[in-house]
């Protein structure tokens, strides 16, 4: 995930699910938040339709917490799905 931030709206991710589909989203948006001040419902809360969120360490590093100060967050909505 370490170039996750780098993603840009329409570009997609397919992922296998245990059935065998390949479900295809596309990325809406990539958004970095604030460990600090994450915003749990909009990640985490329900939606209407299928959705993806991939979510990773980034920002600065602190060094005295050994971790990330920011979360990188792709949000991302179902644009197909297949046999795999």
């Amino acid at each position: 995930f370490l170039l996750l931030s780098l993603l840009k709206p329409g570009a997609t991710a397919d992922i296998t699910r245990a059935d065998g589909v390949v479900a295809t989203f596309k990325v809406d948006s990539v958004q970095t938040f604030s460990k600090n001040a994450f915003p749990d419902q909009q990640v985490y809360g329900d939606t209407p339709d299928a959705e993806l969120r991939i979510i990773t360490c980034g920002g600065t590093f602190d060094h005295a917490k050994q971790d990330y100060k920011d979360n990188v967050v792709v949000f991302a909505h179902l644009d197909s799905s297949r046999q795999g």
